[in-house]
């Protein structure tokens, strides 16, 4: 491509929609550079630019709203009462709060295919990328496994009599389905999805607030609402409570699938603001009000609670059981279904973009790059959701809690390592801007809690991944031995050995050097960002690389 020289005035009408690594000419000027209204981003990866604010939105607050929090809540009561489910939900809210902060600043400057995996190789090193993208694949199927079991336990509310396999032979089909049609009809599901989980959760919340016989006025009404509270608000000690965070951080994973939707927003620096300024209030609302709703109306010893002795049921249908409003149990019981199906759906869609980010960087195979004209990856569907669906028959042999415990801890293990590396490129990317003599004024858009929240999720991931390890050798009620901790901690183990092997492979240091990174190579470029359009940087190169094509006008 030519660019003719022209004047060093820059007009700030000429939106940079993409600018990919421009090298070796000292005759560039940002003026001649300029791109269509529509850009097809990503176009060597063939995925489009069809999505906008709102369904960024619903996708992040979707992919964290399945049967975590509807049911899940019910095995957290169980293992550390009331106190440890609701201050484990305060916990694990407060990290996807950091977590998204870190998101949010990185992928408006970074909106690329892998979002977070690519972040990790630029700024930490390759070895890291490839062992995150690749582990993060992991837990996208293990999620498909679990949200397939989860119809199971759903429908069995209503009836036994149709087998196990069925259910998941049918279902496992509708997930496909729904993946497969075009990219924006999979976005107007989740955002009919996530409309009907939220604005459900907050019918039950104001139920259950009134079905807590709460009266305010009332010293004796007072303590019967928190009657679980005063009888037992912590089971099984520090152990108890411990085991109990896992499960949380497994309830709200997946508002990280954000990051990956942005590549396929038509504006981040418009979208992405508005969709993490959103997301912890309602996941804040979702999480810690549902969570203590179910401490205020469900005992932890009632024997219908998932995993007890009772029917596999959620502590919402229950309270609503309990209360004998049988009307109210059904249409939780139905928007559960929905909400599983959702996240179900919502991990395929990640899965087949991460292999496709993986490609684009030659971590993965390039058949997982392709994607057909209407931008539907099939290698990496056919991969994802084809192993994610044979692992649910797991579900045929053995209980649904079972299942859903080993299947939990492995996802929330994963997504650990996953928050921790997103929080931890973003001290690396600014450090390095810093470091290289820029301003932050010159970022599209800054998070106002920098670097305190980043530090603050980082080290809570580290944290649980070792308390993790704690209950893995040492699990609440069992005896130690090599089948529970390879069960519950596995995925650590092959997270560290991919790392090792990429290391070994890529011959890279733990974290590059901060001098050496490039800012410039895979930003994108917006227009009115005042002096940083103009860094001079940008005037002396003009290469792609990383096969990286654009288009320009």
């Amino acid at each position: 491509m030519e660019l003719n020289r022209a004047s060093d005035d820059y007009h700030q009408g000429n939106e940079l929609r993409e600018l990919g690594s421009l090298k070796d000419s000292n005759d560039v000027h940002l003026e001649d550079i300029q791109t269509k209204e529509e850009v097809d981003y990503g176009a060597d990866t063939q995925l489009h630019r069809s999505l906008g604010t709102r369904h960024l939105t619903m996708v992040a607050l979707g992919s964290a709203i399945g049967m975590g929090m509807w049911l899940g809540s019910g095995t957290s009561l169980i293992k550390g009462g009331p106190a440890s489910l609701f201050i484990g939900f305060l916990i694990s809210s407060s990290m996807i709060w950091a977590v998204s902060q870190s998101i949010g600043e990185m992928a408006v400057m970074y909106p690329l295919p892998s979002a977070f995996v690519q972040w990790s190789t630029i700024f930490i090193s390759p070895a890291a990328g490839f062992a995150l993208g690749w582990g993060y694949w992991f837990s996208y199927w293990i999620t498909i496994a679990n949200e397939l079991q989860g119809v199971v336990t759903i429908l069995s509310y209503w009836t036994d009599e149709v087998p196990k396999a069925a259910w998941i032979s049918i279902f496992w089909v509708v997930i496909i389905l729904i993946n497969i049609w075009v990219v924006r009809f999979f976005a107007e599901v989740e955002v009919f999805a996530s409309t009907v989980k939220f604005g459900w959760m907050i019918i039950v919340i104001i139920s259950l607030n009134f079905n807590s016989r709460n009266c305010w006025r009332s010293t004796e009404r007072r303590s019967y609402r928190f009657r679980h509270w005063n009888e037992e608000p912590f089971r099984n000690g520090f152990k108890g409570f411990i085991s109990v965070v896992p499960t949380c951080v497994f309830a709200m994973a997946g508002s990280e699938n954000a990051a990956l939707v942005t590549t396929e927003v038509s504006n981040p620096r418009r979208s992405v603001p508005k969709a993490i300024g959103s997301i912890w209030l309602r996941l804040g609302i979702f999480y810690i009000l549902g969570s203590l709703m179910v401490t205020l109306t469900v005992s932890p010893n009632d024997p219908n609670l998932f995993g007890g002795s009772g029917s596999n049921a959620s502590p919402f249908v229950i309270a609503y059981k309990n209360a004998g409003i049988p009307v109210m149990a059904h249409i939780t019981n139905a928007v559960i279904f929905i909400s599983v199906i959702s996240t179900g759906s919502i991990s395929g869609y990640g899965g087949s973009r991460m292999l496709v980010g993986l490609a684009h960087v030659k971590m993965a195979h390039k058949v997982f790059g392709k994607a057909d004209k209407i931008g539907r990856p099939w290698a990496g569907y056919i991969l994802t959701i084809g192993i994610g669906g044979g692992l649910a028959y797991l579900n045929v042999s053995n209980t649904g809690a079972e299942v859903f415990t080993w299947l939990s801890n492995l996802v929330s293990l994963l997504t650990l390592f996953g928050w921790g590396m997103i929080c931890f490129s973003h001290l690396r990317f600014r450090y390095t801007w810093k470091l290289q003599g820029r301003s932050e004024a010159h970022l599209p858009w800054r998070s106002w809690t920098y670097p305190y929240a980043a530090w603050w999720g980082l080290i809570w991931c580290i944290v649980l991944i070792i308390v993790e390890f704690y209950l893995s050798v040492w699990p609440l009620h069992e005896k130690t031995n090599a089948k529970n901790f390879f069960a519950n901690y596995i995925s650590v183990v092959a997270v560290v050995l991919i790392w090792a092997g990429a290391q070994i492979w890529y011959r890279c240091p733990l974290w590059v050097d901060a001098n050496k990174i490039d800012l410039d190579e895979f930003r994108r470029f917006y227009a009115n960002v005042d002096e940083e359009t103009v860094h001079p940087s940008l005037r002396k190169k003009m290469a792609f690389t990383w096969k990286w094509k654009y288009l320009f006008e």
